[in-house]
């Protein structure tokens, strides 16, 4: 494969992901792979950099929210081939995610675009789906031992149910064992320390950074003690 092909591959992914164009996604991937490009090369250089164009389309309001769910949906299918042969090339695991929607909201939409962010970004992700009462989310720590869980809110009425996850976390003894991520529309930086969160982030890309950070530090932090 030349290296014009390449970018002309790379490039046409990037488009079709873009625009939600489903079935061209799965093509081009398995027509990249099948021309030695490697999982990560799609991943990193087409599939991501497309999805953070969706989101920055969307902040600026040029994309709407059936827009967003189409093109995550496109990346997903890209994602069902790809993750078997990442996990082969040994493309660790970073980390364990449990992430879920917060008891009282069925919006899963920012929920979903970050969990094919993270997924891309070599997490383990466990999601809970929506309307996750504080015992689901205490059974599948117990159950997983994530690193970090993700709590996610996109009415106001249910951002208060951060905090009462968090007591949740606490009572059971479990709020030292996890690094606790909040995001959604509506919240912000001083509200999710006005709860109590060890982190947010305002989009899906800032999220994946932002997680990243934060497992540095409780590793340093571990070492130190």
């Amino acid at each position: 494969m030349s290296e014009r092909e390449r970018e002309e591959l790379l490039k046409e992914l990037y488009d079709k992901t873009l625009v939600g164009n489903g079935p061209a996604v799965i093509e081009l991937t398995n027509q990249g792979l099948a021309s030695g490009l490697g999982p990560e090369t799609l991943l990193y250089e087409a599939l991501i950099p497309s999805l953070e164009e969706v989101g920055a389309r969307f902040e600026r309001g040029d994309f709407f929210v059936p827009e967003m769910l189409i093109a995550g949906k496109a990346m997903a299918g890209a994602l069902e081939i790809l993750r078997p042969l990442l996990a082969e090339t040994g493309a660790e695991t970073i980390g364990t995610i449990v992430m879920g929607t917060v008891k009282g909201d069925v919006h899963d939409i920012g929920k979903n675009l970050v969990n094919i962010m993270f997924e891309g970004a070599g997490f383990h992700v466990i999601d809970l789906g929506v309307q996750v009462a504080p015992e689901k989310f205490i059974e599948a720590i117990k159950q997983h031992k994530p690193d970090i869980v993700g709590f996610s809110a996109f009415l106001t009425t249910t951002m208060p149910m951060f905090k009462a996850n968090i007591n949740a976390l606490t009572k059971s003894g479990l709020r030292d064992q996890v690094i606790v991520m909040v995001g959604g529309a509506p919240v912000t930086q001083e509200y999710a320390d006005v709860v109590g969160a060890d982190g947010y982030a305002a989009d899906a890309s800032a999220a994946v950074v932002r997680a990243k950070e934060l497992l540095l530090q409780r590793k340093k932090d571990m070492a130190n003690a």
